[in-house]
């Protein structure tokens, strides 16, 4: 097949996020959506200065909309969850993407299975975060001076480089549970935990801390 624009390390002005879950209407839609409230609170940007964020499912409920209690979880944050409609994963978002990030080490491998060089480029949520926490910001490149793709693709060069070095104390800590059909209380601490994991993320991303 032919490629879209943007495989691998994308064009020259954008840089795409793909979140992956199962279904794309619980973790997958949360952390999408939470990802753009994150960049549109430091950069005042909901294009995020370049950096494009989509989900979809590797049994993608194709257009459907999340959960009701995901867009609770959403609301309790302020971010927004009009507009939201599911996908199932295909190729062309894998090849788009320049950063994905999965739920659970089972997504990541049915992604890396799909070819596309995408093993160098995916991750687990939290193994990108424990990894991100260990790279020194002083090593990327200015998002001001460089640009915040340029910073984006650098980060994620340098998560791959420490991936074989700083393993996770569990394989469990690098998962989201799938709140599925769970109640709201779950769903709210599966979304605390996204949250948490993509504070540190958004902040390598941009180079600009939560605004407290």
């Amino acid at each position: 097949m032919t490629a879209p624009e943007g495989r691998g390390i994308g064009t020259d002005t954008s840089f795409r996020i793909l979140h992956v879950s199962t279904g794309n209407v619980c973790r997958s839609p949360i952390t999408e959506r939470l990802t753009r409230h994150a960049l549109c609170d430091r950069l005042g940007d909901p294009m995020g200065g370049g950096l494009i964020v989509e989900s979809a499912g590797t049994w993608g409920h194709e257009g459907a909309p999340m959960e009701a209690n995901a867009e609770i979880v959403l609301a309790d944050f302020g971010a927004d969850a009009s507009g939201f409609v599911g996908r199932e994963l295909l190729d062309e978002h894998v090849i788009r993407a320049d950063l994905v990030l999965t739920a659970t080490r089972d997504h990541r491998a049915q992604v890396i299975s799909m070819g596309h060089s995408a093993g160098l480029r995916t991750f687990t949520l939290k193994e990108f975060t424990r990894l991100v926490r260990a790279i020194d910001p002083a090593t990327l490149p200015d998002p001001l001076s460089d640009g915040m793709v340029e910073r984006a693709r650098a980060l994620v060069r340098a998560a791959a480089a420490l991936r074989g070095w700083l393993l996770a104390p569990s394989a469990e800590a690098d998962e989201v549970n799938d709140p599925y059909g769970a109640p709201i209380t779950f769903f709210r601490s599966i979304g605390d935990e996204i949250q948490q994991a993509l504070d540190p993320v958004v902040t390598a991303l941009t180079g600009v801390p939560t605004r407290r």
